[in-house]
């Protein structure tokens, strides 16, 4: 059995034991064990991605008939996700060292990284939905412990709380989905349900609900509406934690786990239809409230939203591949923007409001040239990584479903025009704080890992646009069209913002819808607080009427009148208990004599 993939999976929990137990105390060495850990991982990964697809493991558990199996599934998925996820998390357990220096609690950050990174590589590395289903937990608890780094803050316990809860609604219809999964087909193995699935006799309404119910895992796990709610506010996290967890790997889960399990949904339309309608939706209501935010990490996380639901969006369009490569194009560039607002963040003594900012350009040149590169990137513009993955989802759009080819011109529009809202407003023009005219660039240790995400956010795509092109290219004239529209929307994007924006001190345009989210977040606190005062009532109601009012106190009454009607049998007169006695005697005599 090859070793590479379980030094891939265990080296990051063998870390967070380590620093548990023994260097808890030491945080400068719980820094280095973990990164050493992520460094291993990655070297393996690369060794694995190398060699030839693969399978392995062992019984978990072995009860006869049922047996929950404990293994790795190497193919050119897993392969790419390794890269992404041990490469970027590399990077930005680097960066975190720089970053998180002065943080009292290091040794449980880096160790709560190292959990992350083992429960993330266990989703990548499985080969069936047990192990998934585990790991996956895993990734939504030590999700909840980086998020809710920093405790002692209100807002970051709550958005830890926010996070746990809303994925566990998204996680109890994926567990449903594996259990309705094992009922028909008996296995849970990757490659034998891919064999199989399609030939099973079932319900076309149980296989659509399936697919359905698999799919709730993926609109919890990468924060699809309605269950978007919880990424923006998971920004409350250190933000190494927001470009690892909330840009490259957990909230790619999702997609992942699609792509892996397609053969559930391609041949169910109605399913399919279902999935690129959340999508979309998720995609341009991100996009819309992107437009007016002014915090720069929230900013990138509905940026982050948007471009997910591209990502799931594609799946919906039949194109798994596509959603796949803009996940990997995704990644880098996407990090790139977190670890560059964390750079600016950091040098600002934690100021977020873009408003506050300005003038950064030559006060942080590295810092500004690989966010420009960054956003270029993401909004699409030729040669950069983005514009390969991306137009390739909106190729495919257009010769499947023009309309929603469409739809996505529309959603890329507003993400040119957000994104350069943001750079312009940040970096460009004068200095609108104190904090800003005293700005420095940040340390080595910082810097390093940007130039080193700017390089795969450039040039990562060009290998891989042969393949995702080759399918949409055979309606050649509609991918021309496609991108020549993109170019086109991407242009008007840019010029739009930057003539609203250029030297501007504070935002002329006031959308509330916008700004305020589109009230989804009050709505569910409201149905949250109803709910909760409904069951308070009911339950009052009940205590006092039904258990107190009636069961208590109807047992009460029973007893009492038990005892009431037995008190007069007891009425200390020795003849009266003499007469009864007799009597009784009487009655068992006649009983015996005459039955």
């Amino acid at each position: 059995m090859n070793a590479a993939p379980w030094i891939i999976l265990f080296s990051p929990l063998v870390a967070a034991a380590v620093i548990a137990l023994f260097t808890w105390r030491l945080p400068k060495l719980s820094s280095y064990l973990s990164v050493a850990a992520v460094a291993v991982s990655f070297l393996a990964a690369l060794g694995v991605f190398a060699g030839p697809d693969q399978t392995g493991g062992f019984n978990w558990v072995d009860l006869g008939s049922f047996r929950i199996p404990f293994g790795y599934l190497i193919d050119g998925y897993s392969k790419m996700m390794l890269l992404v996820v041990t490469g970027v998390g590399l990077l930005i357990h680097i960066y975190s060292i720089g970053y998180m220096a002065d943080d009292l609690g290091r040794s449980r950050y880096f160790a709560g990284l190292s959990i992350f990174m083992f429960s993330m590589l266990g989703i990548v590395l499985a080969d069936n939905f047990i192990m998934m289903f585990i790991c996956w937990e895993l990734v939504g608890f030590s999700s909840y412990l980086l998020i809710g780094h920093w405790f002692e803050r209100q807002t970051a316990a709550d958005a830890a709380n926010k996070a746990f809860l809303v994925n566990r609604l998204g996680d109890f219809g994926f567990m449903l989905g594996i259990l309705m999964i094992w009922s028909a087909s008996g296995s849970l193995l990757f490659t034998d349900l891919a064999a199989k699935w399609a030939g099973l006799n079932l319900s076309p309404v149980y296989l659509t609900a399936t697919a359905l119910l698999v799919f709730c895992g993926a609109v919890g796990k990468s924060a699809q509406f309605p269950l978007h709610v919880w990424l923006p506010d998971a920004m409350e996290g250190p933000t190494p934690v927001s470009a690892l967890i909330h840009a490259a790997t957990m909230v790619a889960a999702g997609v992942y786990m699609l792509a892996r399990v397609f053969f559930l949904f391609e041949a169910q339309p109605a399913a399919l239809t279902v999935v690129l309608a959340i999508g979309l939706i998720t995609s341009l209501l991100a996009a819309l409230m992107a437009t007016q935010q002014d915090d720069i990490k929230r900013i990138l996380a509905y940026s982050t939203l948007s471009q997910l639901g591209l990502m799931i969006a594609a799946v919906g369009l039949a194109v798994p591949q596509a959603a796949l490569f803009h996940l990997f194009t995704h990644a880098f560039f996407k990090a790139l923007l977190f670890l560059g607002a964390g750079s600016v963040i950091h040098t600002l003594h934690h100021e977020q409001n873009i408003w506050r900012m300005g003038g950064l350009q030559h006060k942080m040149p590295i810092t500004f040239w690989t966010f420009a590169l960054a956003t270029l990137a993401l909004i699409g513009c030729p040669p950069f990584a983005g514009f390969w993955s991306k137009d390739s989802i909106v190729a495919a759009a257009f010769a499947r479903q023009p309309a929603v080819g469409g739809i996505i011109s529309v959603i890329n529009f507003f993400t040119a025009y957000y994104m350069t809202r943001l750079f312009v407003v940040a970096f460009l023009g004068p200095s609108r704080s104190p904090e800003a005219e005293h700005a420095h660039e940040s340390p080595p240790v910082m810097t390093v890992p940007l130039v080193a995400l700017a390089i795969p956010s450039a040039f990562v795509g060009l290998p891989f646009v042969a393949p995702l092109f080759l399918p949409f290219l055979q309606h050649e004239a509609v991918a021309v069209l496609a991108i020549l529209l993109s170019l086109g929307v991407l242009v008007a994007g840019v010029l739009a913002a930057f003539a609203l924006y250029r030297d501007q001190t504070s935002d002329s345009i006031r959308i509330p819808l916008f700004a305020h989210r589109f009230y989804i977040d009050q709505f569910y606190n409201r149905l949250v607080r109803w709910t909760q005062d409904a069951l308070a009532v009911t339950s009052a109601f009940i205590d006092r009427w039904i258990i107190d009012g009636g069961i208590i106190r109807g047992m009460g009454g029973i007893t009492w009148g038990f005892g009431f009607a037995l008190r007069f049998l007891q009425i200390g007169n020795l003849q009266a208990y003499v007469f009864l006695f007799g009597l009784g005697v009487v009655l068992l005599l006649y009983l015996i004599l005459f039955s």
